[in-house]
């Protein structure tokens, strides 16, 4: 039985956008080789329902994706992809051949963060058409177009809804209450996945003390590009390394002692690593701190 809901797997921490939402990191630009994420592979499979191919980066800068995709067939590992979409006509092919791809997540809100005087509607179409392609050969594939800028400027993605409405002869309803329902099932399995813009978590921020709980180390876990492993998807420097994947067992790594302590600590609201102290995002699971 899997431990984890997900695992994320680094493979690139290069991208070929630049996003105001998207912390800069300061880590080397690398690629996961091909061994590395196998070596890695082997190692989660056995406990996790799915891997998510980034932590930080965009996976279509990997320029070894199929193979990465075939491994996960071999170790029979289901992948949830999360992209820009810039790309996506090139490796449609490729993700749409393979079974073991169970979800695609488009962040459509970072074309107009950095594109904001082009046309978006290229870029839509682009999405759209694949996800009429998906919904043909792969019926079972789950897509979902993000749009994480709620909050932002009311309008915002009004040219967004009415492109979508018009290619798939649909009426989107506007109402979005981010704290209940995130998600609206709009066409088959395609949904609009909502949500607010967050801060990632940084030492700069505000001290919020040591009450609070997450999901890291219990629902999912990291592994950057170097085979650093985290407790948590937004600690997107490493900040919290548990160790090293590539030199050390994960079974290992997962039973030390300042894993066990986090972990423990969570599961009592207690928030044992300074990071976690400065991390408002864990201000959303406030309702289930043990105070």
């Amino acid at each position: 039985m899997a431990i984890f809901k997900r695992i994320y797997i680094e493979i690139s921490n290069n991208c070929n956008l630049k996003c105001s939402f998207c912390p800069t990191i300061k880590r080397e630009k690398k690629i996961l080789s091909i061994p590395d994420f196998e070596k890695i592979l082997k190692q989660v499979s056995p406990i996790t329902e799915e891997v998510c191919l980034h932590l930080m980066g965009e996976p279509f800068t990997h320029p070894k994706l199929g193979e990465i995709i075939k491994l996960c067939e071999t170790h029979n590992t289901k992948i949830q992809l999360t992209t820009n979409g810039l790309n996506i006509s090139e490796h449609q092919n490729v993700i749409l051949s393979s079974p073991i791809i169970r979800q695609v997540n488009f962040s459509i809100q970072c074309f107009n963060d950095n594109f904001p005087e082009k046309d978006v509607r290229k870029y839509l179409l682009d999405i759209l058409n694949f996800s009429v392609v998906a919904n043909n050969l792969r019926p079972d594939l789950y897509i979902n177009f993000r749009l994480w800028n709620i909050g932002n400027s009311a309008n915002e993605n009004e040219e967004v809804f009415l492109f979508i409405e018009d290619f798939l002869k649909i009426k989107i309803n506007r109402n979005v209450e981010v704290g209940s329902i995130k998600s609206k099932k709009i066409w088959n399995n395609l949904s609009l996945h909502f949500d607010s813009r967050f801060e990632w978590p940084s030492l700069e921020l505000p001290y919020n003390g040591m009450a609070g709980t997450c999901h890291g180390l219990k629902g999912h876990l990291g592994i950057l590009v170097d085979g650093t492993v985290v407790p948590c998807c937004l600690d997107f420097e490493g900040k919290i390394s548990l160790g090293n994947c590539l030199t050390q067992s994960l079974d290992s790594i997962l039973a030390s002692a300042r894993a066990t302590k986090i972990k423990n600590g969570f599961a009592n609201g207690i928030l044992t690593e300074e990071l976690c102290q400065h991390c408002s995002y864990i201000n959303r699971f406030s309702k289930k701190v043990i105070r």
